[in-house]
Formats: C-alpha cells, structure tokens, sequence
C-alpha cells in the first residue's frame, strides 16, 4: 500500500473512530428554519404577494365603477334675488348652489390647489403614500388621517362617505384612478370646491362667499379664496366669528400657507403677495327665512317658474313641474324693487295693519290686506304685499282670486264702449258727456225688455241723470249695469279678458258689470296696467331671470301687442282721474299732502256684504292694487269688513286708497303727466244740471258744449260736488240749456230674474 494510499485510510478510520457528538435541539431547529425560510422563498413569497395584490387590484378596478352621486351631496337649495342682485333668501334641505368653474376667478381656483394638493394638475388623482398609511392607521384603530389628493377628497363627498373602513379607503383609491382618467381637472376641481363644507351651514363655493363675504363666487377676491381655501381644514375652528385665538392664530398661518404655495407655483407674483392683508369675514348673518312676505314671495316665484316649464315643454305638467324646482339648484331674480317692497309694507302697517287691535275688537282679526305694484313700462311686479306674515297666514293675499273686484271693474265696462265703438240704445256714441239715467234700483232693459236686473246704489242714492264722467266718479252701479247691457256683454267680458283678466267661466250676464267675478290685486293691477300702457297689453311679471347651473329658463316679455285702441285706454284713464279728484278717492287721494300735483287715476271698489273693499289706481309710471279681505280667521270663510277698525264700513276710497297713496307717493320720484290722445280731454266735468229721470239711458239732442279737450287735470277748485240722496247739481261750465231726451221712456215688460245677485254695496 503506497503512502497516500496508507494516509487516507487513516483518515477514513479515523473518523470512524472518532467520538459521536449529541446535537442540541436548538441547532437542529435552526437548521430547519434556515431550510424554510431562505432568501430564495422569501423573496419568492414577497414577490407572490405583490403579483396577489395586483391581481386583486385589477379585479377591483374591473369590477369598481363610477357610482351614482350621493343624494346628499347633489341637494342644493333655490336661491332668491331682488331685483338688483342681492339675495333675499335660501330654501332646501342644504344651503347649496352649485356653480360652474368658469365662475370662479382663475386664481382662486389655484387658492384651492395651493391649499390642498400642489401637485393636483400633474398627479394621476391619488396619493399613494398618504392611501396607504390611512389603511394601516385604520387597521390601527387610529382614526381618520390626511393626505389625500383633491380628487380623493372629491369622490369622498360626492360618490362615497366619511367612513373610516378599509374598504371604504379602496374604493376611494380605485374611482380616484378611474376618475382622473375619465374627467378632466377642471371638472373634478369643480366637484371638489361645490361639494365641500365650509362652516356656517354653507356647501360649494357659492353659498360661502354668501356666508363670509356677501358676494357671489364670481367676485370673490384672491384673498378672500386663499381664507375659504383654508376654512375647509377646519371649517367651525377656522370661522372668525366663533374662533378662539388660538383658531384665528392657526387660519392666519394657513391662509399664508395657501398664499406662499400659490407664489411657490408661480401663479401670484411676490410683490402683490406682500401687499396683501388678511381679508377678515364678515359677522354671521341670520337665515332671512320663509317670514313675513318673504315666504309669499318665494311661492309666487316658485308658481310662476313652474308654469313656464310646463309652457316651454320642460316638464310634462305642474306636478313635473314642481319636483323640478324642490330638487333645488334654482337662482331666481325678483322683478321685487327692494326699497319699493319695503316702503308697500311700511305703507300697509302705518295705514292699516298697525290701527287693527284683534284683541279688543273682533271685526280687527277679520281684515286681511293685499297689494300689488307694478312698472307699467316693463311689466315688472316691483312690490307685493301678501299678508301680515307667510308663517302665520299661508294664502298670498296678492295672488288670490276668490274675492270680487266690485267697482273696479267698471272702467272695464268704459273701455269697452269705446273700442267697440258702442252707443246707448237710442243710437248715441257713449262717452264721458253720454247721459244716463243714475236713479237706483232702476230696471236695466235690453231694447225695451227688462232683463230682470236692478242693482242699487251704494247707499240708496238717486242721482237721476248724470254723465258717464260724474257716474264714474260717484261709482253708480245703475249706471255702469245699463252700459253693460248697451256694449254688450259679451263684449264687456272679451274686452276683460284682452286687459288681463280670467274669463274663463264668467259669465256675459249684467250681473257682472258689479264686479261680481273673482279677481286678484295682481290680475287687477295688469289690468290697469294695460290701460296705463296706453292699451299695449300688460301681464305683471314677478320674475325677472332664471338659472340652473348653466341652463337659462327664457320667459316671454311681460308687454304684449296693442289690445285695445290707444284711444279707449286714455280715455279710460283720463276719466279715471276724475274719481281721484272729483269721486270717491278724492279724500285720501287727491288731498293727500304728499301727492305735490301729481296726476293720478283710480277706482275704488266696495263689494258685495263690505266683503271685500279695493283701491286700484295709477301714475304714468306706476300702477297699484289694494284690496282688504274679510276672513274668518279659524274657518277661512269670508265674512264682512263691517266694524274694522272701528269703521261703520270699509269703502275702497278709504284705507286701500290711503295705504295706495302712502306707498306710491312716498316712492315716486319727481311729478310725471299723463300723454293722453283722446277726444275726452281728461276728467271731463259735466255741462249741464242733471235732473231726476226714470228713463233707461238717454243722450243729449245735441252735443253738449264742454271745455276744450286737454290732456291736464282739472284743478281741485272745480270739482264735481259730492252726491248726497239728493240729485246732484253741478255747476255747468256753459249756459247751455238742459238737452231734451228725444225719445220717450221704452215700455218694458218684466221678466224672471236668472242673474239678479243680492249686491248692496258696489262701488
């Protein structure tokens, strides 16, 4: 055997013969675990892992869509605006209105940015990091945790909720992804800004420039974003109103925060970043409300809103109609004149509501006031007056038309002689000069047959014959009852309803020429309106402009097409400023001290029972209806105006007619004229000494002689003497002998009475 040979047998023995060694426990568990968990497999397990987890978010992305926006995050409440912008009041679930981006300032859009996520315009809609520390600090149990993008925070509000789970954190994460994919950044930063809450009860930008600044989003400076920007941190800490110092300290340094990150960005310049100071808001401001006219005012807008969508083809009918503008989203401008809606109710409580004493005097609880002031140039319904306060009598006094007009509906039956070119039955043109027989209870014939109605006059009285002028400015109902059936009545009812008023269902019968119809102070004040207008139909309009979000809802012009001759409606007019200077106005019209000559047209009305008493009447510029309403304040059924406000009765001439004047006088500004063409002149006095007639109607045989025609009032030391149950006797302006009738009474026979109404009070 060689000697390496020899050597490595000696090895080999040797270790055959060398000493076993107990192995411990512990090393042999070692090598175990060595065996287990090597490099290899736990980098393979690592890397399985994250194959799993993208797997797993592939299958999420796939199967996570975009969802519907929540209900809550899509209210939104309906804004209301006076005429010249300001907001008059808020109603909905949520003080909401959403905006377009282009509303809002570029650069404080970029305030949002700076505040919130710098990287926004760069980043794919997520935080990564921030995501996944907020689930492992949710696993945690430690809460809610910041960080996330202005998209995320955007899906939170709009698609999801403020709940802090896992799965709620994954889903936020994939429809952020899917999100910014699929909208553009301006459209997610639109999302963001209208969806979030910025303390005061205010969500979107739009309602807090309201609650902080008074401006709408549109305005609001760069300043005044970088403060709301940094509210959303902490929307009731950060509200200068209710801050602590400490708070006010913390916003201080956050709205420098944003403004520093904005100059970082490039998107202020240094220099004006310097200049500015800290734009403090201002104090809360309480929530107006649905009381006092308000509420009055928000359902009328509401109404008339409604009906033009059903009128466009918008909506299908009213019902349609209306869940449309409860979803919300709605800014509506008021025609409303904000200090002529303030002097109209100022005028109604120092004139009425503020002598009324229900406590002691139960006729007091019974009146109820409504009032409607419209531009007669433009339709608009610059004031309305719907109640004492909309919490406590829901019904708008102002649009109801369940109450007569009484004699303010007379100048209808005028205006429709003269367009029709009518006469009495004895073939004679009617005018302001026609006479007619003025006695009461007299039977009004159609051609020598009675037609079995006879009103009577307010208070009984005879006037014999007397003009159409005098019996205009008297309100004599025999008078106006024999015009209707002489026009014809249906003639008088068409005119009607060219002016504006609801003739559907009114019948042409002689009873009507009382007024004995339903009408509103808002149908009645278009109605005036119109003849203001020179005949050029009116229809009042409460609505100035509608918006939702970017759709404009388009409403037809308030002035129509001539409906009447130009000629008629003066002639209206100009007889109409007789009774304010002449008739039953002329108390608290004409003799008012603030009047300073300005021309005035009017009728009063007193209905059927004192049940209602109006005063409608106008300046070149300005047309107003009051009407008082008796209610039953627990049944709601009418009842008389007799003993309110300690009055024997309530005629129209008295506190419809002062509340008129206190308004309209009070808000005029400077002393228009009226620009008559008519062949009447204006106010017209009688020229002759009517006497005592039975006869049916009758003109002179020969034109009367009359001062020349003028556009002018007469002046207040001519007027025509007020009737008592004597005839009266004016003082003729010529020497003219009394005409004689022509012909002789008709002989009429009676007939039934379908139509004669228990009407004792019209004037």
């Amino acid at each position: 055997m060689g000697r390496a040979e020899e050597r490595r047998a000696r090895q080999r023995g040797g270790r055959r013969a060398a000493p076993k060694r107990r192995r411990s426990s512990g090393a042999a568990g070692k090598s175990g675990i060595g065996r287990l968990f090597t490099w290899k497999k736990i980098l393979g397990t690592f890397f399985g892992l994250c194959l799993l987890g993208m797997g797993a978010f592939i299958v999420l992305y796939l199967v996570i869509d975009i969802p519907e926006g929540n209900a809550d995050a899509k209210l939104q409440s309906n804004v209301y605006k006076y005429s010249d912008g300001s907001v008059m009041t808020r109603d909905g679930d949520r003080n909401r209105e959403i905006v377009d981006l282009a509303k809002v300032p570029k650069d404080v859009q970029h305030t949002f940015v700076a505040a919130e996520n710098k990287t926004f315009y760069k980043d794919a809609g997520v935080d990564l990091k921030g995501t996944a520390r907020g689930v492992l600090n949710t696993l945690a149990g430690k809460g809610a945790q910041g960080g996330s993008t202005i998209t995320q925070q955007y899906v939170k509000n709009y698609y999801l909720t403020q709940d802090q789970t896992v799965s709620r954190k994954l889903k936020e994460l994939v429809i952020s992804l899917k999100l910014d994919r699929e909208k553009s950044k301006d459209y997610i930063l639109a999302g963001y800004i209208n969806t979030s809450y910025y303390g005061r009860g205010a969500y979107g930008i739009q309602a807090a420039a309201q609650a902080y600044y008074r401006v709408d989003a549109e305005d609001l400076t760069v300043e005044q974003g970088a403060y709301l920007a940094a509210l959303l941190q902490a929307p009731n800490q950060y509200d200068w109103a209710i801050a602590s110092d400490t708070g006010k300290k913390l916003v201080r340094e956050r709205w420098n925060y944003v403004l520093d990150n904005m100059v970082e960005q490039d998107w202020l310049d240094a220099a004006e970043r310097r200049a500015m100071t800290f734009p403090v808001p201002e104090e809360p401001k309480p929530d107006p409300g649905m009381g006092g006219q308000t509420g009055y005012l928000v359902d009328a807008a509401n109404a008339a809103l409604e009906r033009q969508l059903v009128a466009q083809g918008s909506a299908e009918d009213m019902k349609q109609a209306q869940a449309m503008v409860d979803a919300g989203g709605w800014t509506l401008t008021l025609n409303i004149d904000k200090k002529k809606q303030a002097a109209l109710e100022r005028s109604v409580k120092t004139q009425l509501t503020g002598k009324l004493n229900p406590g002691e005097n139960e006729a007091d609880a019974r009146v109820q006031a409504g009032a409607v002031s419209v531009d007669p140039r433009t339709g608009a319904v610059v004031a309305m007056y719907g109640g004492t306060d909309y919490l406590k009598h829901f019904t708008n006094n102002a649009t109801r038309d369940d109450y007569q007009p009484a004699s303010t509906f007379k100048p209808v039956i005028l205006a429709a002689a003269v367009d029709e070119d009518a006469t009495t039955q004895d073939g004679t043109p009617i005018t302001a000069n026609t006479l007619y027989d003025g006695t009461s209870k007299r039977p009004v014939v159609d051609h020598g047959r009675k037609v079995g109605f006879a009103p009577e006059n307010e208070d009984d009285v005879d006037y014999g014959d007397i003009t159409v002028q005098q019996a205009m400015n008297q309100s004599v109902n025999s008078v106006f009852a024999q015009m209707g059936v002489d026009v014809g009545m249906d003639e008088v009812v068409e005119v009607a309803g060219k002016l504006g008023m609801e003739t559907e269902g009114m019948d042409a019968v002689p009873a009507q020429t009382l007024g004995s119809m339903g009408a509103s102070p808002l149908e009645m004040a278009g109605v005036y309106a119109t003849l203001d207008n020179h005949g050029k139909k009116v229809t009042p309009a409460l609505v100035k402009s509608v918006e939702h979000n970017s759709r404009r809802v388009e409403f037809p012009d308030p002035v129509g097409e001539q409906v009447i001759s130009r000629e008629a409606a003066d002639t209206v007019t100009s007889v109409l400023t007789g009774v304010v200077d002449d008739g039953t106005a002329r108390t608290s019209v004409r003799e008012n001290p603030l009047r300073g000559g300005q021309q005035v047209a009017g009728k009063t009305g007193t209905s059927d029972n004192n049940k209602s008493a109006w005063f409608t009447g106008y300046t070149p510029d300005l047309v107003t209806s009051v009407g008082l309403f008796g209610e039953d304040p627990k049944t709601y059924a009418q009842v008389p105006l007799y003993g309110a406000v300690g009055e024997e009765r309530l005629n129209g001439g008295e506190y419809p007619a002062q509340i008129w004047a206190a308004y309209t006088f009070g808000v005029m500004d400077g002393i228009s004229r009226f620009d008559l063409e008519t062949k009447q002149g204006a106010a017209v006095q009688p020229t002759r000494t009517p006497t005592p007639t039975r006869q049916p109607s009758r003109t002179p045989t020969e034109e009367p002689t009359t001062r020349e025609p003028t556009s002018a009032p007469p002046t207040s030391e001519t007027p025509s003497p007020t009737p008592t149950t004597q005839s009266p006797s004016p003082t003729p302006t010529t020497q003219s002998p009394s005409p004689t009738p022509t012909t002789p009474s008709p002989t009429v026979e009676e007939p039934e009475n379908p139509f004669f109404p228990e009407d004792d009070d019209e004037r």
